[in-house]
């Protein structure tokens, strides 16, 4: 498959990043770390140089585009439409952990509308990636997802809030409703990989009540292309900045819908 110059330049952002990440995970006890609002919502000077990397690749490439990043926020570009959207290091637990389940993320948005998307797991050398209307691949195959067609069938994938997040008892609730009507819940850490697994599929759904637009906007394109379906948690239209999403397969969107708004 050739890719567009767009994806090229996504594609090689993130590998570089991740390159990096991989060896800063080698020396963890090294890395400054550093808490945002309490011990469980963690960064290090590895997210800042992997956004760094990402940021100065991608602004070499298109040098008008806004970009939003995790870690340094918005910065308006001369072309207001374009807006590049980072995660550098999404599982940043996962990373600080050892544990090799941790992406970089990667999405190019156009007035508000996700067009690209690139989800790089370094340590497994896989490289999600999709651009609107040219399908969703896995490194140089094509994905598609699940044809699984009930819930009872399902294997589903969630975020879990930390502590300091909101929506608790939400997420309890949810639990309790839907362990004994599916064939197995999982949580990565990473929403990134989460997504790109629904994608591909691995899962037949992904959902989280409290997610921010760099953890979803690439994997809502890549989604998107492999045929599934992407929104809200109430099935409303996706909203990069309203703090919940759900990705899933058209045969159980229903009545996993029916579940999450009970």
């Amino acid at each position: 498959m050739n890719t567009s110059p767009l994806i090229a330049a996504m594609i090689d952002a993130a590998r570089v990043a991740g390159a990096g990440l991989v060896a800063d995970q080698t020396r963890i006890l090294s890395l400054n770390v550093q808490s945002k609002l309490g011990p469980a919502d963690m960064f290090s000077e590895a997210d800042l140089r992997a956004e760094a990397t990402v940021r100065d690749a991608l602004m070499t490439f298109r040098p008008d585009y806004g970009f939003l990043g995790e870690e340094g926020g918005l910065e308006a570009g001369a072309d207001a439409d374009h807006v590049w959207i980072v995660d550098p290091l999404d599982g940043t637990a996962n990373f600080l952990t050892g544990s090799p389940l941790f992406a970089v993320n990667v999405a190019l948005a156009r007035a508000g509308d996700v067009i690209a998307g690139v989800t790089h797991v370094p340590h497994l050398d896989e490289t999600f990636w999709a651009e609107t209307g040219s399908g969703a691949w896995l490194n140089d195959a094509p994905i598609r997802i699940s044809t699984r067609q009930a819930l009872a069938e399902a294997v589903l994938g969630v975020g879990i809030p930390f502590a300091t997040k909101p929506k608790h008892e939400v997420f309890l609730a949810e639990m309790a409703r839907l362990t004994n009507r599916v064939t197995g819940l999982r949580r990565l850490g990473a929403g990134a990989i989460d997504m790109a697994w629904v994608a591909c599929g691995r899962y037949d759904a992904y959902w989280e009540q409290s997610v921010s637009a760099w953890d979803m906007a690439a994997g809502a394109v890549i989604v998107r292309e492999a045929g599934g379906l992407v929104t809200g948690t109430r099935g409303e239209p996706l909203d990069l900045m309203g703090g919940t999403v759900l990705a899933c397969t058209p045969a159980i969107q229903r009545e996993l819908l029916a579940e999450l708004g009970a």
